[in-house]
């Protein structure tokens, strides 16, 4: 069954990169920019993460919080988060189970190999816990742009 705006938020309780629960339950009457990405230290992640680093004061004056998850590591989005000064927090998705929830890991192609990973997939999620936007495919470049300028 797909996600669909106006569906209730999957539910989920991830680790951040220094082992502290994120439950997305603790978050309801907060709107929360939920984006999934492939893996550290790439090129579209990394471009993807610091144009959401640049509009994150834009962001949080608007009272959102924004979450990043991958099947990354504790170590590797340390890094990361570090290199870049990422200043929200990266989850841990081992196995990409909270991604398959929302859509957002399965087989992908990549120069004629198969593997199974995570797609760069957004959800804007509303203060009362329903899907509010569904972002596919998004352009890592100016992503955080395009979702600001669709928060109301």
């Amino acid at each position: 069954m797909a996600l669909n705006v106006g569906d209730p938020a999957p539910l989920f309780s991830l680790p951040d990169s220094d082992g502290k629960l994120v439950n997305l339950v603790d978050l309801k009457g907060r709107r929360v920019v939920l984006y999934f990405y492939p893996r550290d230290n790439t090129p579209g992640c990394t471009k993807e993460a610091c144009n959401f680093r640049d509009a994150y004061a834009q962001f949080q004056a608007k009272d959102v919080i924004i979450l990043g998850v991958s099947t990354d590591d504790a170590k590797s989005h340390n890094k990361f988060a570090t290199k870049f000064e990422l200043p929200f927090p990266l989850l841990i998705d081992e196995g990409g189970q909270v991604a398959a929830t929302y859509e957002s890991y399965g087989l992908k192609k990549f120069m004629g190999k198969e593997y199974m990973g995570i797609s760069r997939n957004t959800f804007v999620i509303a203060p009362d816990g329903t899907i509010e936007k569904i972002y596919k495919k998004v352009k890592p470049e100016s992503h955080a742009e395009e979702i600001l300028a669709a928060l109301t």
